[in-house]
């Protein structure tokens, strides 16, 4: 693509913001900050990747991937601010997910152990995970309050906190690994993901793009599903005190 064709591109913002004005939605700012931001990010990481792809040496790889699960965790647990220790709760789902992800991917010879193939891998594992972190939280948190009276029931009859709730927490989990679980449903049939849009505009064979499709549908459901279940399990012990008392992060009134 040259230059002129991507800039050509700015088109398709000036539609959005068109349709904000009409309809008074007030989005102009946003949609010029995030072309501005996307522009420069994108722009900035293309010279820092062809830098550390030129080095090929694995500590330029681990920082990037460092930099990469931080800014995620940092992202993720903005979601839930008011709970004791979030970030460290969500940086090791995030974490995890893409240890486990990445290193059975590396170990089963999947892909090779070159930046050029590990630092893309990861980077989709942690936005994919992140994303998950964060529908955790946000159907944790409201879930909690709506179900508070019956955790305190369950409690008060004799159950622990991890009975107690039960309900929620699988209701959590299941909602951040459900966007995984649609999109590899409808996948083919509804969407062409970026792998594989990417791989057959760069002129690869079909089959070959949807190999690695594949590979990429299965692996983010392994991440989303470590990430979710991760937090989840260690998400709800914020909402207990030593005496095992339900409480609310945030809260000032008592529980």
């Amino acid at each position: 693509m040259t230059d002129a064709a991507l800039l050509s591109t700015l088109a398709l913002v000036l539609v959005s913001v068109l349709l904000s004005l009409w309809q008074q939605l007030r989005l102009e700012r946003d949609l010029l900050v995030g072309t501005v931001r996307t522009f420069l990010q994108l722009l900035a990481i293309g010279y820092v990747l062809t830098f550390v792809f030129r080095q090929n040496r694995w500590y330029f790889t681990a920082g990037i991937l460092l930099l990469m699960t931080l800014v995620a965790a940092h992202n993720a647990a903005g979601k839930g601010k008011k709970i004791p220790g979030i970030f460290w709760r969500v940086i090791l789902a995030i974490g995890l997910g893409e240890v486990v992800t990445l290193g059975l991917m590396l170990s089963l010879h999947i892909i090779g152990g070159s930046p050029r193939f590990v630092i893309p891998v990861a980077g989709m594992i942690v936005g994919n995970a992140m994303v998950a972190a964060g529908l955790v939280l946000n159907r944790f948190q409201a879930d909690i309050r709506l179900q508070r009276r019956e955790v305190e029931a369950a409690l008060a009859l004799g159950a622990s906190p991890r009975q107690a709730v039960e309900g929620v927490l699988q209701a959590a989990v299941k909602g951040g690994m459900m966007p995984t679980i649609d999109s590899m449903k409808t996948v083919g049939l509804v969407t062409l993901p970026g792998m594989m849009t990417g791989s057959i505009l760069a002129g690869a064979d079909p089959l070959l793009a949807v190999k690695y499709q594949i590979m990429v549908m299965l692996m983010l459901s392994s991440a989303t599903a470590i990430s979710s279940i991760t937090l989840g399990f260690t998400l709800y012990r914020a909402y207990f005190n030593q005496a095992e008392q339900m409480i609310i992060p945030g809260n000032s009134a008592r529980p």
